[in-house]
């Protein structure tokens, strides 16, 4: 019987008592028919003990396990040959990781991705554009399924057939995965190839503490932090900071000064982080020489002279369809028609408020 996985669900148990437990004990089956003298030897507070008693007479192996099953969660804990090495690395790693899906391969090159939840419409650019050729290329994107810059990492991830592993302040069975908006999302990143991790339990409801928490295991599993857009005070810097903790590679994209969602990345990159404006500056900042140099995509041709002449007004910054008839010269009407069409194509995209960009 997994014991690791059914320790996992008393809501006391921290790596530092998981640890004192694992020494004292070494096969958690004896922990199962232990009694108060022994959990006391073993370094168990009092009180704990005794709640530790008083909770294992109510919560029997077998009904967890059953209830894992039910779900379809597996168990991971420190020690295990499959247990993320990586991860196992940091000052205070989770003593057992609950997913849904499947675990990568040690060898696959990690990169987590994070960033405000009220993105701009340049963030979510940004995300797009350097998550896309990463997970193509077979990265690993790391991210927290938060609303935001999370939810467009492990989106684009899976638009580009690659694999992305979110990490929830919450229990994993369907019934907890949070946010609720990202349900859907969640089973899309199972299917695909993909995992969601928890620390907590089934039925574990996000709290204040747990984010945080959450933020230091997805530093921990990734070779290094991007951090896309945040707020001075955002989660996001939180695992920046684990990041530097657990000696990983902390990165950023710049964004304009008075950008107040750019104030983040621009702080971390004033104080040493590596300026992101490309894929391949990622590439190097993690020392990936196997994964081959992502080479710039040919910019849009258009398939006639109107085109053309938008196409030479337009850029990765957004510009409204008024400045695009003004500096085309051409009649609105023309613009109007011959927009939509290049935006079913593909060439441009409509940012909203009849804003454009190159695709």
């Amino acid at each position: 019987m997994n014991y690791h996985a059914w320790l996992a669900h008393f809501p006391k148990i921290t790596y530092k008592r998981y640890s004192a437990l694992k020494t004292y004990f070494f096969d958690f089956k004896n922990l199962h028919d232990t009694e108060l003298d022994e959990l006391l030897k073993a370094g168990l507070e009092e009180n704990i003990a005794s709640e530790f008693l008083t909770w294992r007479d109510k919560n029997p192996i077998e009904k967890i396990l059953e209830n894992l099953a039910k779900e379809n969660i597996q168990t991971v804990s420190l020690g295990d040959a499959d247990y993320p090495a990586l991860l196992s690395e940091i000052t205070d790693p989770p003593h057992t990781l609950f997913y849904r899906g499947t675990l990568p391969p040690t060898e696959m090159p990690t990169l987590a991705v994070v960033g405000t939840r009220r993105m701009t419409t340049y963030g979510k650019m940004i995300c797009e554009d350097l998550v896309m050729p990463l997970a193509r290329q077979g990265v690993l994107i790391v991210s927290g399924l938060a609303l935001g810059i999370d939810g467009v990492a492990h989106s684009t991830a899976l638009t580009a057939n690659g694999v992305t592993m979110a990490v929830l302040g919450s229990g994993i069975d369907r019934l907890c995965v949070y946010p609720y908006a990202h349900k859907q999302l969640s089973e899309k990143i199972i299917t695909a190839g993909g995992s969601l991790i928890s620390e907590y339990p089934p039925g574990f409801l996000p709290t204040q503490y747990s984010f945080p928490a959450r933020n230091r295991i997805v530093a921990g599993l990734s070779l290094g932090t991007l951090v896309i857009e945040a707020p001075i005070k955002s989660g996001a810097l939180i695992t920046a900071r684990c990041a530097l903790d657990y000696n990983r590679e902390v990165m950023a994209v710049p964004h304009a000064i008075i950008s107040p969602t750019g104030a983040g990345p621009n702080n971390l990159i004033k104080f040493g982080a590596k300026m992101i404006t490309e894929p391949n500056d990622i590439l190097e900042a993690l020392n990936l020489q196997t994964i081959k140099q992502i080479i710039p995509t040919n910019q849009p041709i258009g398939d006639n002279q109107t085109e053309e002449k938008i196409l030479k007004h337009l850029s990765r910054e957004s510009k409204n369809i008024n400045q695009i008839i003004l500096e085309s010269q051409l009649n609105s009407s023309t613009i109007s028609s011959t927009l939509i069409l290049m935006e079913i194509k593909g060439s441009i995209k409509n940012l909203g408020g009849m804003n454009y960009i190159r695709k």
